[in-house]
């Protein structure tokens, strides 16, 4: 059975920094691509990044390139996404994806995680 387990979020005031972590169990890590999406109430889900195999190549959206860095740990079946300069634009459910292919996506993916809050507000 695949799991995807994020933690990490939380609320933060704006400026302020989260590292989110998603740990896998049930697929060969290893294999998959893996992003991170996010869910703001009332809005449709966005991607915010993505990371391949191997964590060499990494994409991001416009809205968080350069405060966003997402990395992988293959030891440990884990994904991250470290958010800095956090803005309230950002707060959302977050949430991360696990893609069964040799090319990277924003869209398609093939098992989901529960998501993790962060909200950022003072």
């Amino acid at each position: 059975q695949v799991q995807l387990v994020e933690s990490g979020g939380g609320l933060v005031q704006p400026g302020g920094s989260l590292r989110l972590s998603c740990v896998a169990s049930g697929l060969p890590f290893s294999t998959c691509n893996m992003g991170w999406f996010r869910q703001a109430p009332g809005k449709e889900r966005e991607f915010v990044a993505t990371i391949n195999r191997s964590g060499g190549t990494t994409d991001y959206a416009d809205s968080v390139k350069g405060r966003f860095t997402i990395s992988r740990d293959n030891a440990k079946n884990t994904v991250y996404l470290q958010m800095n300069s956090l803005k309230p634009e950002d707060t959302a459910v977050y949430y991360c994806a696990a893609r069964f292919n040799l090319f990277m996506s924003r869209s398609i993916y093939d098992f989901w995680g529960q998501g993790t809050q962060v909200t950022v507000s003072s």
